[in-house]
Parts: structure tokens; C-alpha cells; sequence
């Protein structure tokens, strides 16, 4: 059996939105699921979604920022990322701005690294990771002007097997970090092979072009 996640459609019988923010909605649907029609609810957060960037260098060091996450209370080793917010962007556009605004740095060679869905049972937000290469830092003038929580954030080159055994070890949680570690490693392995930057995501909840 091949091992594809694909779409799949259940009579929808209620949708109601519970709150609405400028990120996400809080929405309860209730729909038919099932050869039996069993009628079930759930309610989830209807995101935005966002795009993220494992930055290496000609050493193989992959770029981590720490930053402050208030619901955890922690600071945070991360990667670049940020939300889909401007209306139409393709995500590889949202992803060289906000490898500017959080990193100041640009990059000539661009391949998609992984997709995936942060927490399916309870959002439907989607990540797409980017590798980007070729790194060139931004001059000061340039460089873009943080606020919040951003204007603290800190950088770091890692050497990638450092990355790896960060991750591992129970190091760095935030999840486009691990998720963008572990594949890259699993690229200079021989067990993955990277895509090309505007591959096709047909079922992004968005339908934003890649």
C-alpha cells in the first residue's frame, strides 16, 4: 500500500466560528463520519500558517535564533519562520522576507526540505521548511527593525551533527528546528532527497502557490 496522506471529505452538517483573532479562528464543526454516519463535533483553530528556513553555511552550519515564547515561558533555539499574513505571497517569497526580517541574511539557492502540520488534531496550521544556501549577510542599513518579542532574538551557527545531537538530546523543541535538523541530516545520509523550492503542495489549507 503505497503511504501518501491524501484528502478526505465528511458531510458537513454545522460550522460555527467560537473567537476570531488576526492569526487564527476558533471554529466547531460538527459532520458525518464513517460507514455507520456517526455524527461527531470538534472544534479547532483555523490558522493562517507560516513558512520556515534551515540556513547553512559553507561549513554545514545551520542558522538557530533564540527567542522568547510566552506560552511556554522559555526562550527558545529556533529557526527563521514566520505566517503566511500577506494576501497572495507565495510561500518562497514569505520565506526569503522573513529569513531578512529575522536573520538578516538573504540566499542564493532555495530547495524545499519538509511539509508538515503542527498539531492535526487540534489546528489546521501547515509548515512548509525551506533549505537555503548561498548565504549573504545583509548590510546594517538594511537590516530590518524588530519589535516585541523579535527585537530580543539572538543567532548561532551550529555545525549540523551539533543540531542533530541538540535535537536528540532534548535540547531544542520548537518543531520546524527539529523537524529541519533531523531532515537535513537525513539528506546528507543518503535516506532523503531534497525538492525543488516551488514544489507542489495540492492540499495546503491555504491553496497559497509554493
Amino acid at each position: 500500500m503505497a503511504v501518501h496522506d491524501s484528502p478526505a471529505e465528511h458531510p458537513l452538517l454545522e460550522a460555527k466560528t467560537l473567537q476570531t483573532t488576526p492569526i487564527y479562528e476558533l471554529v466547531q464543526e460538527t459532520f458525518r463520519f464513517g460507514a455507520a454516519g456517526e455524527t461527531l463535533t470538534r472544534a479547532f483553530l483555523k490558522h493562517l500558517s507560516a513558512v520556515a528556513v534551515l540556513a547553512v553555511d559553507e561549513q554545514d552550519r545551520v542558522l538557530l535564533i533564540r527567542q522568547y515564547r510566552h506560552p511556554l515561558r522559555q526562550n527558545m533555539w529556533e529557526i527563521p519562520a514566520g505566517l503566511l499574513d500577506a494576501e497572495g505571497e507565495p510561500m518562497l517569497d514569505a520565506a526569503a522576507r522573513e529569513l531578512h526580517e529575522e536573520a538578516d541574511i538573504s540566499a542564493d539557492t532555495w530547495h524545499t526540505l519538509a511539509d508538515f502540520h503542527t498539531s492535526p488534531g487540534a489546528s489546521n496550521e501547515a509548515i512548509r521548511i525551506y533549505l537555503a544556501s548561498g548565504i549573504t549577510e545583509t548590510p546594517e542599513a538594511d537590516q530590518h527593525a524588530r519589535e516585541g518579542e523579535e527585537a530580543e532574538i539572538e543567532k548561532t551557527w551550529l555545525p549540523l551533527p551539533e543540531a542533530v545531537q541538540a535535537v536528540l538530546a532534548g535540547q531544542i523543541h520548537n518543531p520546524s528546528a527539529v523537524t529541519g535538523i533531523l531532515a537535513l541530516h537525513a539528506v546528507r545520509t543518503g535516506a532523503g532527497e531534497l525538492r525543488e523550492p516551488r514544489a507542489p503542495w495540492a492540499d495546503h489549507p491555504r491553496g497559497i502557490t509554493p
